[in-house]
C-alpha cells in the first residue's frame, strides 16, 4: 500500500501529494518521502534539499533554472502556511503561461511537485513559514532565471497585495521577455 496519494492538478504535470497520516492520542506519524514511491509516480530523483525561512508577506519567485540545469521541485511546508504557485513556461504547451496555486501548510501536510519547465514561487500567509524543498539537480547560479510575480499576462491571484520582495525579484522580466528555453513535447 502506498504511503501517498498522487493527484494530478489542472495542469496535469503538476502533482499534489497527500501523505497517509497515522494519528493517535500521542500525536501523529507520517512518511515524508520514499524514493521508490516518488520515483515510480514522478520519474524523478532528488539530489539536493533546501530550507527557506520567510516572514509574513514575503513573496519569493517566480524562479526557474534554464534547461541545462533545470530543476523539478518537491515543495512542503515544515512550519507555517504559504500560497504556492507553479507556472507553465514550456513554449508550445497548451497551458503555456497558465498557473496552478494552492495553500501548503504544516497543518495540511500536503506537498506539491513542480516539474522541469515550470517557474515556481510562493508567498507567506502565516506570521512566518519554513519551506523544505527537494530538487532534481544542483543549484546553478549561472542558469538561474525568473519571471515577475505580477506579470499581467499570467495574472496570478496572489492572496496578498503588497508583498515583500527581494531587489532581484522586483526587477525580473515579464514572461514575454524572459529567457526561456523549455519546449513542450506531447506524450
Amino acid at each position: 500500500m502506498s504511503s501517498f496519494k498522487f493527484l494530478n492538478l489542472e495542469i496535469p504535470e503538476i502533482v499534489l501529494i497527500e501523505p497517509r497520516i497515522f494519528e493517535d492520542s500521542r500525536g501523529y506519524f507520517m512518511e515524508v518521502y520514499r524514493e521508490d514511491q516518488f520515483y515510480d509516480e514522478l520519474k524523478v530523483r532528488f539530489v539536493q534539499e533546501n530550507i527557506s525561512f520567510s516572514k509574513k508577506g514575503v513573496l519569493r519567485g517566480l524562479h526557474y533554472q534554464k534547461r541545462i540545469s533545470s530543476q523539478a521541485k518537491l515543495v512542503q511546508v515544515v512550519d507555517g502556511e504559504i500560497f504556492d504557485v507553479a507556472v507553465d513556461i514550456r513554449r508550445g504547451s497548451p497551458t503555456f503561461g497558465k498557473w496552478v496555486g494552492l495553500v501548503l501548510s504544516s497543518k495540511n501536510k500536503l506537498q506539491l511537485f513542480v516539474p522541469e519547465g515550470f517557474a515556481h514561487g510562493f508567498c507567506v500567509l502565516s506570521d512566518a513559514a519554513t519551506v523544505l524543498y527537494r530538487v532534481s539537480s544542483f543549484y546553478d547560479p549561472e542558469n538561474e532565471r525568473g519571471i515577475r510575480w505580477n506579470d499581467p499576462d499570467i495574472d496570478i491571484s496572489w492572496p496578498i497585495s503588497d508583498p515583500i520582495l527581494s531587489v532581484r525579484d522586483e526587477t525580473l522580466p515579464f514572461l514575454k521577455d524572459a529567457d526561456i528555453d523549455f519546449y513542450y513535447h506531447a506524450k
